[in-house]
Parts: C-alpha cells; sequence; structure tokens
C-alpha cells in the first residue's frame, strides 16, 4: 500500500496521536541493544548507537540523557518521498516555540516534542490539519528541518 505524497492530504489526514508516557534520546558507545529494553527507534551513529526510548528504561539502565519529550504519531501513511509535511509541522511547533525532533518511519512520521508541552503541540497540529489548504500556517517556503521536508 502506497503512502500519501499530497501535502494537503497529508497535513488533513495526520491525526495526531499523543502517547502516554515520557520518551529519552540516549546513547551506548557500542552498537548493542541493552538487554530488558525495547527502543522506539535506534539510529546507528559514529559515535554510538543512539536509542530513543521510555524513560523509565534508561532510569533503570542508568543511561544518560539531557531532555525529556512526549511522543506524538501522525496516523497518515505519509510516503518517504512526500514533500513539505515535516517543513508545515515543523513551522507550526517552531513558531510556538517548541522543539520537535522527527522519526520517520515506514508508514507514519514520529515528532518527540518537550513532555511537559506535549498536549499544547497536539493541539496545535490538530488547529493545522484543520485549517483551509491555502494556509499552511507559515510564511516560509517548504524546506524545513528533518526528513521528508
Amino acid at each position: 500500500m502506497a503512502g500519501e505524497t499530497e501535502l494537503s492530504a497529508l497535513l488533513g489526514g495526520m491525526r495526531p496521536e499523543l502517547h502516554p508516557g515520557e520518551y529519552v534520546f540516549t546513547s551506548t558507545p557500542d552498537a548493542a541493544i541493552p538487554a530488558g529494553v525495547a527502543p522506539i527507534a535506534t539510529v546507528a551513529e559514529d559515535e554510538g548507537l543512539t536509542l530513543v526510548l521510555r524513560k523509565q528504561d534508561a532510569d533503570r539502565l542508568g543511561l544518560g540523557y539531557d531532555h525529556v519529550a512526549g511522543w506524538i504519531t501522525l496516523r497518515v501513511h505519509s510516503a518517504l518521498e512526500a514533500v513539505g509535511l515535516t517543513a508545515a509541522v515543523s513551522a507550526v511547533l517552531a513558531d510556538a516555540g517548541l522543539s520537535c525532533n522527527v522519526v520517520a518511519a515506514f508508514y507514519h512520521d514520529h515528532l518527540f516534542v518537550p513532555h511537559e508541552s506535549a498536549a499544547r503541540a497536539v493541539t496545535l497540529l490538530e488547529d493545522l490539519a484543520q485549517r483551509p489548504r491555502g494556509q499552511l500556517g507559515t510564511d516560509r517556503a517548504p524546506g524545513g528541518s528533518g526528513a521528508r521536508s
């Protein structure tokens, strides 16, 4: 099943879902996932293996982190080659002063925003989804940060 590529359909159908809990980004110096951990995402970097996981797992294992996030999934099936979704979403959140780390997966985009502002972020995204398609919420040209810009 092919993902959606049309920006207006992506925005109108994104249905942001806030997952319960707190999430963190941490790194291990080797490429092994610690036993008993089920990461949300992993990324192999030169410096080590980045893990996105529940804060309680990082705390239990003594893994350090600098930022506690809320996890929002955009429930629209976005194509990996779609253009503009990340730019539009990140622009709305940036205009509200919210950081956003985007992880693009096969079916959906996953946003990690400051935990204390996650509910506000969902409201901003729901408002964006309801806007007329001629008003993407930014005067900037598409091409923002992250995957699928």
